[in-house]
């Protein structure tokens, strides 16, 4: 006796391979920050996609500040484009600090060493492609 028509078992196993594509798409991507002055502070760590880029990342974090280099994880990141910024918040307000004409105080880098002529770099020249499970990426405190 068969529970299921061939039919329906197609649609079953179809069913459970998407959801196991689904689950791959996922990444972690481990950033490792370079260029940290200090022990104090944290260090924060945003991925952006291209609409939210500078604005209100998809996925952030933060990590005590270790010196020299501090890894940051961020997991369940979709496949797709994205880059991610980084900066020592050294006081530790939840933001980064800024002078009086609107220059970071506070060290801050892009992914693949992105920098800006006058002000921040493209969304292009930072990103990068996420795809598998693990990705690693650097950012160089400034």
């Amino acid at each position: 006796m068969q529970l299921f028509s061939h039919h329906t078992q197609r649609l079953i196993i179809a069913a459970i391979l998407a959801g196991a594509c689904a689950a791959v798409s996922a990444a972690t991507i481990e950033v490792r920050v370079s260029g940290v002055s200090a022990a104090k502070g944290k260090v924060a760590v945003a991925v952006c996609d291209k609409a939210t880029f500078l604005k209100d990342c998809v996925h952030s974090t933060t990590a005590p500040a270790t010196e020299g280099e501090t890894v940051v994880t961020l997991k369940d990141v979709p496949a797709g484009n994205w880059a991610v910024l980084a900066y020592q918040d050294a006081n530790n307000n939840g933001k980064l600090d800024r002078n009086f004409v609107g220059m970071p105080t506070e060290k801050y880098g892009f992914s693949r060493d992105a920098r800006g002529s006058f002000g921040p770099p493209d969304f292009e020249e930072a990103a990068f492609a996420v795809s598998g499970e693990t990705v690693s990426t650097v950012v160089k405190l400034r």
